[in-house]
């Protein structure tokens, strides 16, 4: 048995199973027993805890009355459990430990530093149910401190740090968490307002000073000097050597300038070195540092601008958006950190325009870029990564091991030839081979893989021959550039003539690609044996998940081998036909139980679908493009793509199967075209087609029209036994009947839906249909039951990474918190679903959690938060070329608004415009709210009357449940109305509004 006080007072099996405990009295004995954790509780003092001075007639007699349903309770729900329920000579105990009672659990999680693990233990305030009784308030106190205790020291964003500031004012630890990570945002002003506001709180309200500790934190924010990084750098897998001095120096550098640029030949150790330093220097930045990799964006790409800008999105995990300009929002989420561009030399240009922009931006920013040439921006320090130290051609064991050169070669060469060493016997072929090699790590690390095979002494003999033959180089370019060159080529020389087809034709693919891409765009069957021993010469890098990626240099010498060979463009146009029949192979995985598995594949090639895309549009192959957006839409929209997806279906505008995916996004975003895009190719649209332009407009679009299109869907996939579609219709169609309220309808659609999807495996069409499933159990007030439906579609959401859906999840979590008063939870819950919504670009669900905070402000008394939030809704619905579902519960909830604040004409005219917004999309559930709105405000009290009698019919006959929210706000409705009238009148103006339909009613007022 389990027990919870953090929330309401709760006891469950070890199951999982609640433990109904029945009778206000039983239940308050439980939460009085929790009070005291185990320790016995007197029996005199529970009956002055349960009934005070009201005693029963026989207190010990009724005591152990009650102690006896409490024991039976537990019993009943598992079995042995009564024995929890001591008594003894010194009262009444529960038996509990930290395993079985969340308030013991918090705080050993709290004393052991594990502070979200604690965190996540709360579902509302303390003892919620008992907070008015006088036993639990010093434990409520108590645990409501050691919570704040703990949210000072969790890494809570901005927004929830505000509110609980607002809340407690003075209280110092929760002062300084909002100071940081206001800080840690890049707004530093404002951190330090927040410090003078509690500066002249505390002067005010107490003749006090803040703390020396808040003051030292005012100060360091004043010097900038708060560490706190967070930081996507890989771990590195083996030791820089030899860079200890320029370490020192780029740190420095960086320091000082904003834009430290690391310059030099490819293979020099530029990334490296980058890596090193950023890793050293992370602490300086309060947000942490950011590798933003840059070898995939090409400026073959047909819009690079595009492209880099999704790269640092990526980096950053932001999802793309429609409205703020792309680089706007970049620069508003840098606060302080350090960006390192990686490999900015083949769209240098392109780079330096993004990276003055955000600097300009974002004052908090500092970049560090690697390149062989520099940005060419104001400000930028151009760092020159020299090659390693060379030890002298005469120098014994101890002299050239002293080089940083020959370190770096003895360590690898080591590791690749086990028992190698520097020694008198190879210390002298060593010093040549550094010095041959001019220090360059790349071609040290290549030279080292062969000793096994060669010996260091082969290894120079061979390399006096290459740099013999190829001592002039390429004009132009940099001495050590043709070394590196050189030491590649003879590389290259090694290699048997199938291991040097498979490396020239690997250099097409963007940021690596799997064993079978490799094998497709070279005409083989199978190239992995090639591909290991490539890997065994470090000419290509293994990466996690089977996949293979050329080294930067390597990669650029190898285009040039296929460009001389003649093979570049058949490669390319080989790795453009594998790409489209991949994305065709993997779309059908999409809709089944292997939707997980296929997303990861989608993920990890989505630079090479970019790079199959723009050689098929730049190339004229417009009916490969199509196809490859075709296949690809489904993937995009998953993952919250939008914008990209848009983009990419506009470079085949005259395509019918773009259109249509085309159109359903331009929905999804709120285009002011989508209307005339549906219109343009709705006739071309097939039965996926016609669901998916309903299911994409159902939010902002005709819902009359998108029903007609799912039901012409649903005809035409039961003729063709398309199991997924007719799931998909059935779901779409249960958020229709959620709209109109009709429960019979909504439950029966979301049933068949989610059994469907479940024999077909599809964890995307099952979160869909738990979602209204979800729904129809807040409809009709099993809470529980939804709470728990959506708290299963987040995590399983979560688990995919589908955060569209975590998202969506979360808002109705939120929503159901509403209604059942939760409203602290439903804040929480608000909060993170508009953050994530607003990352991934997912316009409804921002509406949706926007709605959640509106209301949680609203009956928080938070008028002014509520009216702004509600307000912004109502605007941007307004601006929609189609009403927007949502635009009528925002009229009524923000006209009870107006109520409350005392503008009851201002309140009357968002009712009546709620009323005919739900007449619109045939609401009965939303003309009901609208009618009881309008009683509210209207100053004739006989119609007020009759509209209530009208709404309370309604939904007595549509079995409408009325959460106590709703019942709050008609109850001063009919308190108003019934004072006004009086009980005679009132009665017969209600009897008379019972007879009527809502529009009838309506009606009687419009004809006033």
């Amino acid at each position: 048995m389990r027990f919870g006080v953090l929330g309401p007072v709760t006891a469950w099996t070890d199951a999982g199973t609640p433990v109904v405990i029945q009778g206000l009295k039983v239940r308050a004995l439980l939460a009085n027993l929790l009070v005291h954790e185990g320790r016995p509780v007197p029996a005199d003092r529970l009956i002055d805890d349960l009934w005070g001075s009201e005693l029963p007639g026989n207190p010990s007699g009724t005591l152990s009355a009650k102690v006896s349903q409490l024991r039976r309770a537990f019993e009943d729900a598992e079995p042995g459990s009564r024995s929890l329920v001591q008594s003894g000579p010194a009262g009444y105990s529960l038996v509990v430990s930290a395993g079985t009672y969340d308030a013991l659990q918090f705080g050993e999680l709290l004393a052991a530093g594990s502070v979200d693990e604690a965190l996540a233990l709360w579902r509302g305030p303390a003892y919620a149910d008992f907070a008015d009784d006088a036993f639990v308030e010093t434990a409520v106190a108590r645990l409501t401190d050691l919570r704040l205790t703990a949210l000072e020291q969790a890494d809570l964003p901005v927004v929830d740090l505000a509110a609980l500031v607002k809340e407690h004012p003075l209280r110092e630890g929760l002062r300084a968490a909002h100071m940081k990570a206001l800080y840690r945002s890049g707004r530093q002003s404002e951190a330090l307002e927040s410090f003078e506001e509690l500066r002249q709180l505390l002067l005010e309200d107490l003749g006090l000073d803040p703390s020396p500790e808040l003051v030292a934190l005012q100060q360091s924010i004043l010097a900038q000097e708060l560490p706190h990084a967070r930081s996507n750098l890989p771990a590195q897998l083996t030791e820089l050597i030899g860079r200890t001095d320029a370490l020192a120096d780029v740190g420095a550098c960086l320091g000082t300038s904003r834009l430290v640029t690391l310059t030099g030949p490819g293979g020099v150790g530029k990334t490296r070195l980058a890596l090193a330093a950023a890793s050293e220097v992370a602490e300086r930045f309060a947000d942490g540092v950011v590798l933003v990799e840059l070898a995939a964006v090409t400026p073959h790409a047909l819009s690079v601008a595009n492209s880099l800008t999704d790269a640092v999105q990526a980096a950053l995990d932001l999802r793309d958006t429609e409205g703020t300009p792309v680089v706007d929002r970049l620069a508003s989420v840098m606060g302080s950190r350090l960006l390192v561009l990686d490999n900015c030399e083949q769209i240098v240009e392109e780079v330096a325009v993004l990276t003055d922009r955000l600097l300009a931006a974002a004052p908090g920013l500092r970049v560090l870029a690697t390149s062989r040439e520099p940005l060419g921006l104001a400000g930028e320090v151009v760092w020159s990564v020299p090659p390693l130290s060379v030890p002298p051609l005469s120098g014994g064991v101890q002299v050239v091991g002293e080089s940083s050169a020959a370190q770096l070669f003895v360590t690898r060469a080591a590791a690749a030839s086990r028992g190698f060493a520097l020694t008198d016997e190879t210390v002298a072929d060593v010093a040549v081979l550094c010095r041959r090699l001019d220090g360059i790590p790349l071609a040290l690390e290549l030279a080292a893989t062969r000793v096994r095979a060669l010996g260091v002494r082969g290894l120079v003999a061979r390399l006096d021959d290459r740099f013999r033959l190829l001592a002039t180089g390429h004009r132009g370019a940099a001495p050590r550039q043709q070394t590196l060159h050189a030491m590649i080529d003879w590389s290259w020389e090694l290699l048997a003539p199938e291991e040097q087809s498979v490396l020239r034709q690997l250099a097409v693919h963007a940021d690596g690609c799997t064993a079978d891409a490799a094998a497709a765009v070279c005409g083989e069957d199978d190239v992995l044996d090639v591909l290991v021993r490539l890997v065994d010469r470090s000419l290509v890098v293994p990466v996690d998940g089977g996949r293979f990626r050329l080294l930067e240099s390597v990669a650029a010498y190898c285009v040039e081998k296929l460009r001389v060979s003649g093979e570049l463009e058949s490669s390319r146009q080989r790795h453009l036909s594998y790409y489209v029949s991949l994305a065709e192979a993997a779309r059908p995985g999409l809709f089944c139980d292997e939707q997980s598995r296929w997303l990861q594949l989608l993920d990890e090639d989505s630079a090479n679908f970019r790079t199959a895309l723009d050689r098929a549009v730049t190339t004229g192959q417009l009916d490969l493009a199509e196809r490859l957006v075709d296949a690809l839409s489904w993937y995009w929209f998953l993952r919250g793509r939008h914008v990209e997806a848009l983009r990419s279906l506009d470079t085949v505008p005259d395509s019918a199967r773009a259109g249509v995916w085309r159109t359903g996004f331009m929905y999804l975003l709120g285009h002011p075209d989508a209307v005339a895009e549906r219109d343009r190719w709705l006739d071309s649209a097939d039965a996926m087609g016609q669901w998916w332009i309903a299911h994409a407009a159902s939010d902002v679009g005709d819902l009359s029209a998108c029903l007609s299109l799912l039901e012409q869907a649903l005809k035409t996939f039961e003729a063709d036994g398309n199991q997924w579609g007719v799931a998909a219709v059935l779901a779409a169609r249960a958020k229709h009947a959620h709209v109109r309220a009709d429960l019979p309808a909504l439950y029966d659609d979301a049933c068949q839906s989610i059994g469907m999807f479940r024999a077909l495996g599809d964890r995307w069409g099952v979160l869909q249909a738990t979602g209204w499933f979800g729904a129809h159990a807040e409809l009709v007030g099993d809470f529980d039951e939804a709470e728990r439906l959506h708290l299963e579609g987040a995590e399983a959401a979560e688990e995919i990474g589908l955060w569209p859906e975590v998202a969506g999840a979360l808002a109705m979590l939120g929503w159901t918190a509403i209604r059942r008063e939760h409203y602290e939870p439903a804040r929480a819950y608000g909060e993170r679903a508009l953050r994530l919504a607003s990352e991934q670009g997912q316009r409804a669900t921002q509406a949706l959690a926007e709605l959640v905070l509106g209301f949680a402000a609203r009956r928080t008394g938070a008028l002014d938060e509520a009216s702004e939030r509600l307000q912004a809704l109502i605007d941007a619905a307004r601006l929609q070329t189609e009403s927007v579902l949502y635009l009528s519960i925002v009229l009524v909830e923000l006209g009870f608004v107006r109520e409350l604040q005392g503008r009851p004409d201002d309140a009357l005219e968002l009712h009546l415009e709620a009323f005919r917004v739900s007449e619109e999309f045939d609401s009965l559930r939303g003309m009901c709210w609208s009618l009881e709105g309008i009683a509210a405000s209207h100053p004739d009290k006989t119609l007020a009357a009759t509209l209530l009698g009208s709404a309370s019919a309604t939904r007595a006959t549509e079995n409408y449940l009325m959460a106590s929210t709703e019942a709050e706000d008609l109850a001063r409705a009919v308190a108003a109305t019934s004072l006004a009238l009086g009980p005679d009148a009132y009665q017969a103006a209600y009897r008379r509004g019972e007879g009527m339909r809502p529009a009838d009613a309506f009606e009687l007022l419009i004809r006033q």
